[in-house]
């Protein structure tokens, strides 16, 4: 949530930035609701002030033998008054937040605005690799090398899914584990959250009331209850409502959980196979730090979601995200995008995301400093990694000649040793 003093003071700014993020709105309703709630407020407190001054005199006038009738007549009056005021309030409150909630996050003021076609390239690991053979799509290989059976999936569960099998449970077991046993030596806290979330977690999280159409809603609860789309939506909730101390932060958490989302893929070659889904794995990263610390966690993030993939040996860019293109709730996101040699693109495994105080304004997650001053928390998040293209990206840019694939050596260990998946007897 943006704060509401920032945008009565920057009402143009605000509206410019907003339309960057393409989200334009004139806030002058806004304002207006706003100075009239204050009016009212004003006038309510007035009330209760002279409600109480009459009240006070109440034993005065009947010790001096007056009459105090009408002072009793004027006190139910004002209180009447304030009644119907207090009515008018309560309406108004619900409008503004009705506007306030709705709102996007700004997004930082170096973004450039517009959508994916302002999107920049920052930086290149590795160049593309080069093959002299005919190269397979992930499809194929994993067929082939019995790693994934997309028809019994569709078979029990629809299209936009699959199961992992043999050594495609243990490679995607594999890069789990190398991802956990990463963030562990980083000193992240490692947190196995509930998949099935509360409305408020959506709300803090920004993803409600907008995108509530999103996510796969679950009826039999007395509450709005929900599958979470990414770990990120539990983990940011960890402190919702809760006053932290500065010593406090950062803190630093890490999640293992298969998301659900409802944006499966179409049948396009570009989201065949793993590429896009309603079901998939991945590890997630979050920060809570102080509000003048999170350009460090966010380099933090980005550099530890860098090393999971450097270390994997795939060839992948870093895209700056225009405004237009990072999501409603964040300031900022960096996109890393693996190469699939098939069809020539780079998808993303990964966004590092700054949402500044926006999720901890809509949570109520705050810190004292150390001189007992309340500040918002910043929250952070990163994937680290989303393992449905990573796991094609492996494939793809690992393949042989000879039909086989050739296993990263940081996976390793995790894989018994195995060094080659070649292509099963038929």
């Amino acid at each position: 949530m943006i704060d509401l003093n920032y945008i009565l003071e920057n009402k143009e700014h605000v509206e410019e930035l907003l339309k960057r993020k393409n989200y334009e709105i004139d806030l002058t309703p806004l304002i207006s609701m706003v100075n009239e709630k204050r009016n009212l407020l004003r006038e309510v407190e007035s009330n209760k002030a002279e409600q109480n001054k009459l009240s006070k005199s109440v034993p005065q006038v009947k010790k001096s033998g007056g009459d105090v009738t009408l002072i009793f007549n004027k006190v139910k009056e004002l209180a009447a008054i304030n009644k119907e005021k207090e009515v008018k309030l309560e309406e108004l409150e619900n409008k503004i937040n009705e506007i306030l909630f709705a709102l996007p996050n700004l997004p930082d003021e170096d973004l450039l605005g517009g959508g994916k076609e302002n999107n920049k390239p920052i930086y290149t690991f590795k160049n593309k690799p080069v093959f002299n053979f005919k190269i397979k799509n992930h499809v194929e290989l994993a067929e082939s090398l019995g790693l994934i059976d997309y028809a019994r999936g569709a078979k029990i569960s629809g299209h936009g899914t699959w199961i992992y099998t043999n050594l495609g449970a243990r490679l995607e077991w594999a890069l789990i584990n190398y991802f956990i046993a990463s963030h562990l030596q980083d000193g992240f806290e490692f947190i196995l959250p509930p998949h099935i979330l509360n409305y408020e977690s959506g709300f803090t999280a920004g993803q409600f009331p907008k995108f509530e159409q999103d996510v796969f809603e679950l009826s039999g609860f007395d509450n709005k209850k929900f599958l979470l789309p990414t770990a990120e939506t539990a983990l940011v909730n960890l402190h919702r409502n809760e006053i932290l101390s500065s010593t406090d932060l950062p803190k630093k958490y890490f999640a293992y959980t298969p998301c659900y989302r409802k944006e499966a893929g179409s049948y396009r070659t570009e989201e065949r196979g793993m590429i896009r889904g309603y079901q998939f794995n991945k590890v997630e990263m979050v920060e809570y730090t102080k509000d003048d610390d999170s350009d460090r966690a966010f380099e933090e993030l980005l550099n530890k979601a860098k090393k999971l993939l450097e270390g994997l040996g795939l060839h992948y860019q870093i895209s700056k995200l225009a405004a237009g293109d990072c999501s409603h709730s964040m300031a900022r996101t960096y996109d890393l995008e693996v190469y699939l040699p098939s069809i020539d693109i780079y998808k993303e495994v990964s966004s590092v995301s700054n949402a500044r105080s926006y999720q901890a304004r809509r949570g109520m997650i705050r810190y004292r400093d150390e001189e007992d001053k309340m500040h918002y928390c910043h929250t952070l998040n990163g994937s680290g990694l989303a393992t449905s293209r990573v796991f094609p990206a492996i494939l793809e840019q690992y393949q042989n000649e000879d039909g086989s694939v050739t296993v990263p050596e940081v996976l390793r260990p995790f894989m018994g040793g195995i060094e080659v998946l070649r292509p099963i007897k038929k």
